[in-house]
């Protein structure tokens, strides 16, 4: 995995990212989700180096990079706050503009991303989700039992905290298991390294504050910019589970599509066969769908800054 990847480790002021970058051409940033780390991209990244420069980042909290301390209303695990670590990395490695796409968590962070840096984003893919206060604003019985992380480790401190410190395994084996995707597809060395994630106290309560930012600012910061009239100015391209709840919950609103063209006005996207994880269940189709939205525009390359 990431044979052919230069790891890094940068600091974006507060806090240090684990990164993984390599190939030439317009940047990709890939952000990852809930329960998983870069990881998620093993099979994806490699597939885009021959057109695009791409590189891999552990959210802070997740994965190897750092967590640095919260506070009592959880801004700095608000996306808002995730996004701007995201733009910040990716100016230290030398670019001022790239596209991103971004699954489960990392899809929150990316669109974040687009309406926060417009200058930055030069497109958008998110996978998997819808925006969250739609979710919230939607929530019913079946986002309670289905997606149980987004109201148990929103729960106050320390319940959530002690339940993934006590049962990492159960916890890695429910969600690969139970949102429609298949457990096989996930070697063991990554289903251990999601695991091991999830066993540092740090991390745990990290992820945990990073799920109480999106029951609250993150929704106060889609509501605002609802009201003000904000949209995400960069084409979209929106990918999702073709076994998952986002196929059948929203689809009397019209589907996923009709939900991200409440955001943004160049919208477009498809189902993906598999469940949630996707993009490790089917990596050919989703890095040849992220390569053919990505293309061969944008800003060319000046090269991974951070090497020197």
């Amino acid at each position: 995995m990431f044979d052919s990847f230069q790891t890094l480790e940068v600091g974006t002021g507060d806090t240090s990212l684990f990164v993984r970058c390599a190939g030439s051409g317009p940047a990709v940033l890939l952000v990852h989700g809930f329960p998983q780390t870069h990881l998620m991209w093993r099979d994806v990244a490699p597939a885009l180096t021959d057109r695009f420069s791409v590189v891999c980042a552990d959210l802070r909290g997740y994965g190897a990079s750092s967590c640095p301390a919260s506070n009592r209303d959880h801004a700095p695990y608000a996306k808002r706050a995730m996004a701007a670590d995201m733009v910040a990395l990716m100016g230290k490695l030398g670019f001022s503009r790239f596209m991103v796409a971004g699954h489960d968590r990392g899809g929150r962070v990316a669109y974040r991303m687009a309406l926060d840096h417009p200058d930055s984003v030069e497109k958008l893919a998110v996978l998997d989700i819808i925006p969250t206060a739609d979710a919230w604003d939607r929530a019913d019985a079946r986002l309670a039992l289905g997606y149980w992380p987004w109201s148990l480790l929103a729960q106050p401190e320390p319940l959530p905290e002690k339940i993934l410190a006590g049962a990492a395994e159960a916890i890695i084996d429910n969600a690969l298991s139970g949102w429609g995707s298949s457990p096989s597809v996930f070697p063991a060395g990554v289903r251990q390294a999601y695991v091991d994630a999830l066993r540092d106290p740090a991390h745990i309560h990290a992820i945990c504050e990073e799920y109480r930012a999106a029951a609250t600012l993150d929704r106060e910061h889609d509501h605002s910019d609802k009201a003000a009239g904000r949209r995400i100015r960069c084409p979209v391209l929106a990918l999702w589970s073709g076994q998952g709840a986002l196929q059948d919950w929203y689809a009397g609103e019209g589907g996923p599509l009709a939900l991200w063209r409440g955001w943004a006005d160049d919208v477009r996207g498809q189902a993906v066969p598999g469940g949630h994880f996707f993009p490790e269940e089917a990596p050919a189709q989703t890095a040849k769908a992220l390569a053919s939205f990505f293309g061969e525009r944008g800003q060319a390359a000046q090269g991974f800054l951070a090497r020197g």
